[in-house]
């Protein structure tokens, strides 16, 4: 079985002062105050236009981005297919409102498929349906007792469309994408749109995935009917796996909203429910992928397992781990080296759009329990093997 602990592995993409820099980083958000203080100045620091995007830019967007566009990421993409691991471009730009600006990010990300297309160390695209749809209106369409004005069936009309274009150019590229998970008043309607693109583009094979965040107590038996459906519908869904990474906004909307919480109590239901799924899923193989996006060692052990005693092969493109760029590389240079299927998320897109991305990842980062420490402790183990080593 696979070693998470083999430093010398995870690490092998990082010189001394790489490993160094990496050590302080994480040392930094690592803090909850730190990361809460980061925040507050940084927004201040935007909003009265100070000369801040330098220092951004050479620290936690060096680490944790690509680049501000896709031929910045040109060098992230070549170093990890050094080491076997694929790219994910992911276009980390949210919040927008206007047309043009939606149109544009649909536009990006198409471009980013077309990349993929033209790279074979780009297995995946990604998007955000918030990135190309107006979030009012969507959380207005999420609602089965909500009628849309004729101006607003429209406007969600555009969106269907762009979502459409997206999945018909990773279709007609045969680059499977990944319509990402978000907040759950959101995600009903975003579930509608997966299941309709899986129906109409994977006829043959899983090119349009959707994603399922399992800390809700809900999305098991959704994974079941989504495979009822898709037997039904003659059809292979996708299935990106992930934890998820709205936990606080979630407990927080829902208390004060009056509602129960769709978020499962504790962290060993969420654990649980993630690893029933990728075994449920794993039993369906016939009719499922699946990419794995996941930073537990448990559960990336688990699926190791799954796939030696189903004998499924290694390389098989039914079955993908993905963790984000910048973090658990123990876990992806670990299994990529052993020679399964392994990509990382790689954000990009200008700094002040990423930002809401990355303080996100960091307000993820120290709210998940031992997440920091076992990373610093990692880095520290590596820094000793090579100094015992010379």
């Amino acid at each position: 079985m696979i070693s998470f602990d083999n430093t010398e592995i995870a690490f092998a993409g990082k010189s001394d002062n790489d490993l160094q820099w990496t050590y302080r980083l994480f040392n930094m958000i690592g803090k909850p105050w730190m990361v809460k203080f980061g925040k507050f100045v940084t927004n201040i620091a935007f909003a009265i236009r100070l000369p801040i995007k330098g220092m951004i830019k050479k620290t936690i967007f060096k680490h944790f981005c690509g680049g501000e566009a896709i031929p910045d990421c040109t060098g992230r993409i070549d170093e990890l297919a050094k080491f076997g691991i694929g790219t994910i471009l992911d276009y980390s730009v949210e919040g927008k409102s206007e047309d043009a600006d939606l149109d544009r990010t649909r536009d990006e990300i198409i471009a980013s498929i077309a990349t993929g297309k033209a790279n074979d160390h780009i297995p995946f695209a990604v998007f955000k349906v918030t990135g190309i749809a107006r979030t009012d209106l969507l959380e207005k369409a999420n609602n089965p007792n909500t009628t849309l004005t004729d101006q607003e069936k429209n406007d969600f009309a555009a969106v269907m469309a762009r979502v459409d274009a997206i999945c018909n150019a990773a279709h007609e590229s045969n680059v499977p994408v990944f319509i990402d998970a978000e907040d759950s008043w959101f995600q009903d309607a975003i579930d509608r749109m997966a299941n309709a693109m899986m129906a109409k583009y994977n006829t043959v094979k899983a090119i349009v995935f959707n994603t399922l965040q399992m800390y809700r107590h809900d999305r098991l038996e959704f994974l079941k009917k989504t495979h009822q459906e898709a037997i039904a519908g003659k059809y292979y869904p996708g299935i990106k796996m992930v934890r998820g990474a709205y936990m606080e906004k979630e407990r927080e909307r829902a208390e004060k909203e009056g509602y129960p919480s769709p978020i499962h109590a504790n962290k060993e239901t969420t654990d649980k429910d993630y690893n029933l799924g990728i075994e449920y899923v794993m039993n369906h193989l016939d009719v499922f992928s699946l990419c794995a996006g996941t930073h537990n060692e448990t559960s990336s052990s688990r699926l190791l397992e799954l796939m030696e005693e189903k004998g499924i092969a290694k390389a098989d493109k039914r079955v993908y781990f993905a963790q984000l760029l910048g973090m658990s590389d123990h876990i992806s240079f670990n299994v990529a080296h052993a020679g399964y299927n392994v990509a990382k998320y790689v954000p990009y897109g200008p700094v002040k759009e990423v930002m809401p991305y990355l303080l996100r990842r960091a307000e993820e980062n120290t709210s998940v329990a031992g997440q920091m420490g076992r990373e610093l402790a990692l880095i520290v183990s590596e820094k000793k093997r090579r100094k015992a080593a010379r």
